[in-house]
């Protein structure tokens, strides 16, 4: 018995020497492992600083096409193709207490029916604003306010032709070609011709997120009418070799109306601006924004006030597409506007409200960067 016992208890000696070991490396890893990670915490990490924006930038195309065909319409009607473009454009900065927002608004459209053989335009707009701000106290502001105003091609009416381009008259069975109806086109507007800029400084007040109040009662304001022809109708003064002369004496063109270049191609006012900015977005899909503006000219009748009305409606139909509503009232007391109606009484013209709606739905994108 004691020679058999014997061997195994050597062996079982000789295995359990490895194990033992073993164990003993292992405590010995989970030590240095768990020291490790406890100086690894201890390390400062290198910490991913998020980059500040201060610039918002945003830009809105948009792409309108109608068109209407008939064919044996009985209830009458013209064939007809209108194309209208819109883009809107923004770069907002903002920075501990100060602000600048720059917004441009650019329009542009044709209108085509088979009534008129000749391209007409339908849209035609350029708005330029800018505005800085220093915060005074709470949501009032120091500002200044710049705004351009004007058009980038030649603008007509086109009553029905008397005559036929040549001044004879229209024989049996024949239509006026599109000659004659650009013979009978009336210039309303161009380029430059009116133009107007404003700089106003003031306060800015924003009582709420989609409301701001500016008030500038130190605004001055150029007019700039370009063409001679449409100075007259936009209230131009005369210059200075003719503003004491006697109407009678005033130099006129065939028609009897006093020439384009009696009258300045521009006119400064110096006087108050009060615009009303709303903008307010139901949801992601709906958004309405409405700017009022004011200006009254302390230098000539302070009491007859410039308003500028536009209105805006945006509804989001699908991803690339949605229905807009716009429109724009103006009032101009120094601006003369013929109507044919009361030709005999005001055969210059007179002041009046002038008011333009648009509707369209179309191909919609928008470019953007967030703060």
């Amino acid at each position: 018995m004691r020679t058999f016992c014997l061997p195994v208890l050597i062996l079982s000696f000789l295995s359990a020497v490895p194990m033992e070991a073993q164990d003993s490396l292992l405590t010995e890893s989970q030590k240095a492992a768990a020291d490790a990670a406890i100086a690894l915490q201890a390390t400062p990490q290198p910490v991913e600083v998020q980059k500040v924006r201060y610039w918002t930038n945003s830009l809105q195309t948009k792409l309108d096409f109608g068109q209407t065909s008939l064919t044996n319409w009985s209830a009458g009607g013209n064939n007809t193709v209108s194309l209208k473009t819109f883009i809107d454009g923004s770069a907002n900065y903002s920075k501990d207490k100060m602000f600048w927002n720059n917004r441009l608004q650019l329009d542009y459209g044709f209108l085509y029916s088979a009534d008129k053989p000749i391209l007409q335009k339908s849209d035609d707009r350029i708005y330029l604003e800018s505005k800085w701000g220093l915060q005074a106290t709470g949501k009032l502001y120091y500002s200044a306010d710049f705004s351009f105003r004007s058009q980038f091609t030649n603008t007509y009416e086109y009553p029905t032709p008397s005559t036929k381009a040549d001044g004879t008259a229209l024989g049996e069975g024949e239509e006026y070609k599109a000659q004659d109806w650009k013979a009978a086109r009336v210039l309303k507007s161009g380029f430059l011709s009116p133009a107007t800029t404003t700089l106003g400084l003031g306060l800015d007040y924003k009582p709420l997120s989609w409301l701001s109040v500016n008030l500038a009662p130190l605004t001055g304001s150029i007019v700039i009418v370009d063409n001679p022809e449409l100075r007259s109708a936009n209230g131009q003064p005369f210059r200075k070799q003719y503003k004491d002369m006697a109407d009678a004496d005033l130099p006129r063109d065939e028609a009897g109306l006093i020439l384009g270049s009696c009258y300045k191609p521009v006119k400064f006012q110096f006087g108050a601006q009060l615009k009303v900015d709303f903008k307010f977005n139901v949801n992601d899909n709906f958004a309405f924004s409405s700017q009022v503006v004011l200006f009254s000219d302390y230098l000539d009748d302070p009491q007859n006030m410039r308003v500028n009305w536009d209105a805006r409606i945006d509804w989001k139909l699908a991803k690339f597409f949605s229905f807009t509503i716009i429109t724009n009232m103006i009032y101009d007391d120094n601006v003369l506007i013929v109507n044919e109606k009361d030709l005999d009484r005001y055969p210059n013209g007179k002041q009046r409200v002038q008011f333009k709606e648009s509707l369209s739905f179309g191909f919609v994108y928008t470019f953007a960067t967030k703060s």
